[in-house]
């Protein structure tokens, strides 16, 4: 079963690589999230976790996007840890989600990118 709109999956570099259409390195996957390390790696560790479904961006989230985005947030600290960020507190980890071209947003399909590793980092 796909969660993916066909006129978004032609169009939308996040809904390719959540349809398999483009390859990426995943990290972890569901029926609603896929996280996969970013291909410019700002920090040692460094991935993006999207919703399956294409939500543009924070601007579009709506109350029905609550417990999507709440088991985003509550995978993101285990897959941290997974990827190699060292505990809390000595260690820990970066998450931005950035929204429209003010906000220096990229890809209009919603993604948290989850950031860590000893500094000093590439960026941010």
């Amino acid at each position: 079963m796909t969660l993916l709109p066909s006129d978004h999956l032609e169009t939308c570099l996040f809904c390719k690589i959540a349809a398999g259409k483009i390859p990426s390195r995943k990290v972890y996957e569901d029926d609603q999230i896929l996280a996969f390390h970013d291909i410019q790696p700002w920090a040692p560790v460094h991935f993006l976790m999207i919703p399956k479904r294409h939500i543009a961006s924070m601007a579009q989230v709506g109350p029905e996007h609550e417990a999507l985005l709440g088991r985003m947030m509550a995978l993101a600290p285990r897959l941290a840890l997974e990827q190699g960020c060292r505990p809390y507190p000595e260690g820990g980890f970066r998450i931005v989600t950035n929204t429209g071209a003010e906000g220096g947003q990229e890809v209009h399909h919603l993604h948290i990118h989850v950031m860590g590793g000893p500094r000093p980092w590439l960026r941010g």
